[in-house]
């Protein structure tokens, strides 16, 4: 499979937020429920929100993935920015694969372009939220995270309950 990578706009919402909806719903009913991640999603998923964010200087990347001589299509994107200037800690803020390419290395090989732009900039260490009961902590963990705080999060009437994840770039 070929993979390519490519820093989002504005025009590319609809991308992100088709991606996101795939994946959101999978992720969080089995943790959250329904209406938890209905409302999470519609706040931090509708166009206004991810343009938003996109002005607010979160960097968007995008995964795209072909078979040989197919047209590639989008498949992931991550989003990261600023967390601590001086100490050069960026934060990820989403990384999201469809769910029906997870466990082939996807998402292992769009973290690691992510590691690698923040890098670029100058970022020495990329911290992280997780739901703890995200089966997903034990993938960060494998890819080098290690958990540095509990933080409960009020978002409307609900609250994330996270790991912060932290990882020495």
């Amino acid at each position: 499979m070929n993979l390519t990578y490519r820093l989002a706009t504005a025009e590319d919402i609809a991308i992100i937020r088709e991606i996101a909806e795939q994946t959101w719903f999978a992720t969080y009913e089995p943790i959250l429920g329904k209406q938890q991640p209905q409302y999470m999603f519609d706040l931090i998923y509708s166009s206004e929100g991810l343009e938003e964010q996109l002005c607010a200087g979160q960097v968007f990347t995008l995964q795209y993935a072909s078979n040989g001589d197919d047209e590639a299509v989008p498949v992931a994107f991550a989003s990261y920015s600023i967390k601590q200037e001086p100490e050069k800690i960026y934060k990820l803020n989403k990384i999201y694969l469809n769910p029906d390419l997870q466990g082939g290395g996807l998402g292992k090989k769009l973290l690691i372009e992510v590691e690698r732009q923040v890098k670029e900039v100058g970022g020495e260490w990329l911290d992280l939220n997780v739901n703890r009961y995200n089966k997903a902590k034990d993938f960060y963990e494998r890819m080098g995270f290690e958990i540095i705080a509990e933080e409960d999060i009020p978002i409307g009437e609900y609250f994330m309950n996270d790991y912060v994840m932290r990882k020495k770039l």
